[in-house]
């Protein structure tokens, strides 16, 4: 038998592994930037909301910052309020310099605050004490119940139900795989600023100035603190300042809720979620997307690529759209909880700038992440209860409720198991 020649084919495979290993040496070399920080920026307008249903719809916060902000008491400047969904203007600043520091500096426009803010890191938390006599191969069996209920997902823009919604998971017979299938949601919230010992963070108990009406971030920053880099200055563009209060108008037609908004100029998307009861232990979602989506991951910080793709999916409200209709029929009167996002677009710096080289490594001095988002929420069928901070429209009164009936929050714990 003859065999083939090997010389062609070995020559073949020498120039592959050429071909890869040159390839592989183009890879450019990166390392992590000496210091990094994140600024996240957020506007929030409507009614406070209580944590549970809050964290639920992209929020967290606490019930008290919720129940003030409600009655006209106006919630402290606190780290994390960025996330609150207490009205009002908020940022929160997150430092991480080369080693582990007490405090730092930004300084900030004018138009913001002045003099310049003073960062200053948390300390450590104390360990948790382990009880004693306690085995370490003690296991604790949680107290659980099956939840009972249904959870009804519609979603879509117009006056009409589409056919083949809802989407129904019947928490009675609903196995592990029906609650996965439901459950498939979009997010690309990634880290922003944050609390960790070591890392000086705004605001704090030393420096807990509320941002003025009409402040403005727009113009030349800089840190400055031990080991900061002196090349830690940057300027935020106008596209990534504080964003508008967003105002939901809401008008019954025909059984439907026509929702609007005013435009939010450096919005590069829109996104609407509700929550609500509907029959007898049962909760409803309904979002604006032309796919099914829960919107538990959306009403959030997004980054720009995400943003873009779901756009094109048509997932997000493009930023020309300022209006969306709530089908008739999907929430049964008895109220439920709408919230409204505008996304800006996430800034992302370092210095240097990245070689285009490929060859040429690049170490950073630092780099920034800067997160804009604007939201609003009220109630369904509560027009004045979604009005901007500052409206003198008066709230619409909520209904007296004649009977006890098991609400969204009901439901809900029923569905987490607490």
């Amino acid at each position: 038998m003859r065999l083939p020649a090997l010389a062609p084919i070995a020559a073949a495979f020498a120039a592959l592994l050429a071909a890869a290993a040159s390839a592989q040496g183009t890879r450019q070399e990166v390392s992590p930037p000496k210091a990094q920080a994140w600024i996240d920026v957020a506007t929030f307008s409507g009614l406070g909301m209580p944590a549970g249903i809050g964290a639920m719809m992209g929020g967290g916060g606490g019930a008290m910052a919720a129940l003030g902000s409600l009655f006209g008491g106006g919630a402290k400047n606190s780290f994390g309020q960025t996330h609150s969904m207490s009205p009002g203007r908020w940022v929160d600043v997150t430092l991480r310099a080369p080693g582990p520091i007490d405090k730092a500096q930004q300084q900030v426009p004018a138009g913001f605050l002045s003099p310049a803010l003073e960062l200053v890191a948390p300390q450590a938390a104390p360990a948790r004490p382990v009880p004693e006599h306690e085995s370490e191969d003690t296991v604790v069996e949680p107290e659980y119940e099956r939840p009972r209920g249904k959870l009804l997902m519609y979603w879509g823009c117009g006056a009409a139900v589409r056919a083949g919604q809802p989407r129904v998971l019947d928490f009675a017979t609903m196995a592990p795989a029906d609650l996965a299938k439901f459950f498939v949601t979009r997010g690309a919230t990634g880290r922003g600023a944050h609390s960790m010992p070591g890392r000086p963070l705004w605001p704090n108990p030393s420096d807990a100035r509320m941002v003025p009406d009409g402040a403005s971030l727009a113009g030349e920053h800089r840190f400055s603190g031990a080991g900061v880099p002196e090349s830690f200055r940057f300027t935020v563009p106008a596209a990534q300042d504080l964003m508008p209060a967003l105002a939901l108008q809401q008008r019954e037609q025909g059984g439907a809720t026509e929702l609007s908004w005013n435009a939010a100029p450096a919005a590069r998307a829109y996104f609407v979620a509700a929550m609500g009861a509907g029959g007898r232990e049962e909760m409803v979602l309904w979002t604006s997307s032309e796919q099914p989506e829960t919107g538990f991951g959306l009403v959030d910080y997004q980054g720009n690529a995400a943003i873009d793709r779901w756009l094109r999916e048509k997932v997000l409200l493009a930023p020309a759209i300022t209006g969306c209709v709530v089908p008739a029929g999907v929430f049964s009167g008895q109220g439920a909880i709408v919230r409204l996002i505008g996304y800006g677009s996430e800034l992302n710096l370092a210095y240097p700038p990245r070689p285009t080289d490929p060859k040429q490594r690049w170490d950073p001095d630092w780099a920034l992440k800067l997160r804009v988002k604007t939201v609003t929420q009220g109630m369904l069928g509560m027009p004045g209860a979604a009005a901007a901070p500052g409206s003198t429209e008066p709230a619409a009164e909520a209904p007296r409720e004649e009977k006890k009936k098991p609400g969204a929050l009901d439901v809900l714990r029923g569905i987490l198991g607490r």
